[in-house]
């Protein structure tokens, strides 16, 4: 299997305002130093795109890397807890002061009052200038593109309320009576602002730290190639060497217990390879020589040689991490929602700041403009953006890396939220509902001759040929440890067969006209059992031995192991299953019925496929097409979501909006119980974000004090703010644990 990821350039793609985002990071960004050259992106806006760590000149929040590391450096969530630590320990003595005089029996002399307040002053000061410096450059940032974003919130609340405090400290005779209390003093706001900083820290803090979870599955991913890999030298030699120097023909050997370094095919040995992370499997899969092996995957109980072919970013593992870490930074429909609404939700929130300040100012308690004050700043600090732009791409996030760890790969977003609403599924047969490769089915022998013999001669017959049922023969016959003698006289009449001599016996293998050539007769009795296989969906071809008829050799495409479960499983969600193949109709109808699939559309071409799905979707199906050969490409193109056999080939899958890494059809009830959560997940997170916002402006704004008194706190805003994105991350973070 091979995943096709797009790769963007470094650069912002289509957002001219913020099109160069390649500087190198400012003094006030606290993130590491990522791995040099690495691309890093917003969690909220992929379209930024820069060269190492920074700021998202959108949202102001943290970039992160397109691609994870497994070695990810942390010192970004370092400096962040430090800079929260430092803040408490100088904003508590700023608040405790501030509470102080409002406990009864608190009362300091003169000079040691004047020597509090400047201690608030100062310590406060020293929070929301260092502490806070961040959200000060990120707000004004997003003023020079206008982008207001929660940066441009928390800057202006804060701002006020510290420049207010500052004059009221240093100046307080220039304020009018309506700034003074009943005591003719001038209230100040320093521990206001000094616990809104702190606490939005805090809430930044706790927020990182969540996120850095929802790359947690690509991580394990990337987290199953080992260091390093042992190699087998031209002179039978080993020595362990680092994987980035196995190169494409190299001889490795794989001990048992090891992780399979690099993609490739066993040339030696058998074993059982547990593929579990990557196929979301957990029954361990039999490799002998000539089998595949993906790298990462786990070698049981044998020992293993095997012959690297695909190594560094074209290995399977690799190309499955880039096409997760693409599909997690691309949009769900289900977002533009929340982009209408943050596009005037900012400017939005500062109108009813200013409607609440005049309020207050107007008609408010004495004093009234401390109170307008503290009002309109309740309302900049408890309106948060972030949390309704991290509602959807936080659950794309970990949904893709879930479904990755359950064999299955979304391209995009779009194909997560339209999987829950489909209703029929069309498959192809070869490839999907079976192996995709002939197989032995039966021998059914006449006269004197054992089945082990005619096997024998037939297989004897068909060594030379490359088609593929003459292979299926061949393996027939080894599988049962039966020996193959050689041919002589061989010859391929065209249309009919082979023929030629084996062991001294004139042997034909072929059809009813080669029968008749060499005056075998194929009388009612075969020619019945011959049309009964045929119902079963068998290829049959007929063996005569010195011109007699011998046996009948049945070759099948034999349906997976798996199939027959997957349906029962897809009829018991509700979905009309259709298939559609090449193939003709009495081969098609035989599997249909073993299956129990409803519809059947045989003898069909690849344009045929297509027209057929665009009919269903005519109909008002909403329609899935599973397929894994480059004549489904057209069909799956055309459906609503479009599957890819993770065995079959690149054409399809690169037509397909999801692949099956296993290509296995329960995957698909993997796929569709995640995107459904998936789908429930980002709406409960967008009510949240949402209820938030339309409950906690208006309380902000004073709507409770009429009726109850009740005047919300900036520093309880603040509380309340930092606490609904980390609430959005956390719900995200549930789709980790969801039974598929």
């Amino acid at each position: 299997m091979t995943v096709h990821a797009h790769h963007e350039t470094p650069t912002q793609a289509g957002h001219g305002a913020h099109a160069c985002c390649t500087h190198a990071p400012d003094a006030d960004t606290a993130v590491a130093a990522g791995p040099s050259g690495a691309v890093y992106t917003c969690p909220m806006h992929p379209q930024i795109r820069r060269i190492g760590p920074g700021h998202c000149p959108i949202c102001g929040m943290a970039l992160e890397p397109v691609l994870p590391s497994v070695d990810d450096d942390d010192s970004d969530l370092r400096a962040l807890a430090r800079r929260f630590w430092i803040s408490t320990a100088l904003t508590l003595p700023v608040f405790l002061g501030a509470m102080g005089p409002h406990v009864p029996g608190w009362q300091l002399p003169v000079p040691w009052t004047r020597f509090a307040e400047w201690t608030q002053a100062l310590l406060g000061s020293m929070v929301v200038l260092w502490g806070g410096a961040a959200f000060f450059v990120r707000g004004w940032r997003s003023l020079k593109p206008w982008s207001p974003n929660m940066y441009t919130l928390i800057a202006l609340g804060t701002g006020v309320a510290w420049l207010y405090s500052v004059i009221a400290f240093v100046t307080p005779g220039v304020f009018p009576a309506a700034f003074r209390d009943a005591h003719g003093g001038v209230d100040v706001y320093f521990e206001a602002a000094a616990v809104i900083v702190t606490l939005v820290l805090l809430g930044d803090f706790l927020e990182l730290r969540a996120r850095r979870h929802t790359g947690a599955a690509l991580k394990a991913l990337l987290g199953l190639a080992p260091k390093t890999a042992r190699r087998i030298d031209a002179d039978g030699s080993e020595h362990d060497v680092p994987l980035a120097d196995v190169r494409v023909g190299d001889v490795l050997r794989v001990r048992p217990g090891e992780k399979v370094p690099t993609d490739g095919a066993v040339i030696e040995g058998a074993s059982h390879i547990d593929e579990s992370m990557l196929t979301g499997e957990p029954m361990p899969v039999a490799k002998g020589a000539g089998d595949t092996l993906a790298g990462g995957t786990v070698n049981q109980d044998g020992a293993l040689t095997m012959r690297a072919d695909k190594v560094g970013a074209e290995t399977l593992l690799a190309q499955i991490v880039a096409l997760v870490a693409q599909a997690q930074r691309t949009k769900a429909p289900l977002q533009r929602v929340a982009d209408k609404v943050a596009a005037w939700f900012v400017p939005a929130v500062v109108l009813v700041a200013v409607v609440a300040f005049v309020a207050w100012a107007a008609v408010g308690p004495d004093p009234k403009f401390a109170h307008a004050l503290i009002a309109a700043v309740s309302v900049l600090i408890i309106a948060c953006p972030c949390a309704l732009g991290l509602a959807t791409p936080i659950s794309i996030m970990v949904a893709t890396g879930r479904g990755a760890q359950a064999g299955v790969l979304f391209r995009d977003a779009a194909a997560i939220e339209a999987l829950r609403e489909i209703d029929t599924l069309v498959v192809d047969k070869t490839g999907t509902l079976t192996e995709g490769r002939p197989a032995l089915k039966t021998v059914h022998s006449f006269g004197g001759l054992d089945e082990a013999h005619a096997l024998a001669l037939a297989a004897a017959l068909e060594r030379p040929s490359e088609h593929p049922l003459a292979r299926a023969i061949v393996a027939g016959a080894q599988e049962r440890g039966i020996a193959v003698p050689k041919v002589e006289d061989f010859a391929a009449p065209t249309g009919r067969g082979v023929r030629g001599r084996v062991d001294g016996r004139a042997v034909a293998l072929g059809n009813t006209k080669l029968m008749l050539d060499v005056g075998a007769k194929v009388d009612a009795v075969a020619q019945e059992r011959a049309d009964a296989l045929r119902g079963e969906g068998a290829t049959v071809m007929l063996l005569a031995v010195d011109g007699a008829l011998a046996a009948l050799i049945a070759v099948a495409d034999r349906i997976k192991a798996s199939t027959s479960a997957a349906i029962r499983g897809l009829h018991d969600a509700g979905l009309h299953i259709v298939m559609l193949t090449g193939d003709n109709a009495m081969t098609a109808q035989a599997v249909a019925r073993e299956l129990g699939i409803d519809e059947v559309r045989a003898d069909v071409s690849p344009a045929d496929k297509a027209a057929a799905v665009a009919q269903l979707k005519r109909e008002g199906r909403r329609v899935a097409m599973a397929g894994d050969g480059i004549n489904d490409a057209p069909a799956l193109a055309a459906a609503d979501v479009g599957i890819a056999m993770g065995s079959g080939t690149d054409v399809a899958m690169e037509s397909a909006q999801v692949t099956l890494v296993k290509g296995d059809l329960t995957a698909i009830l993997r796929a569709r119980s995640l995107s459904r959560s998936s789908v429930r997940n980002i709406r409960q997170n967008l009510f949240f974000a949402f209820v938030y916002n339309v409950i906690g402006v208006p309380i902000a704004a004073g709507a409770l004090f009429p009726a109850f008194g009740i005047v919300l706190s900036p520093m309880i805003a603040a509380l309340a703010m930092s606490l609904s994105s980390v609430s959005v991350v956390t719900n995200a973070l549930r789709l980790r644990r969801v039974r598929l």
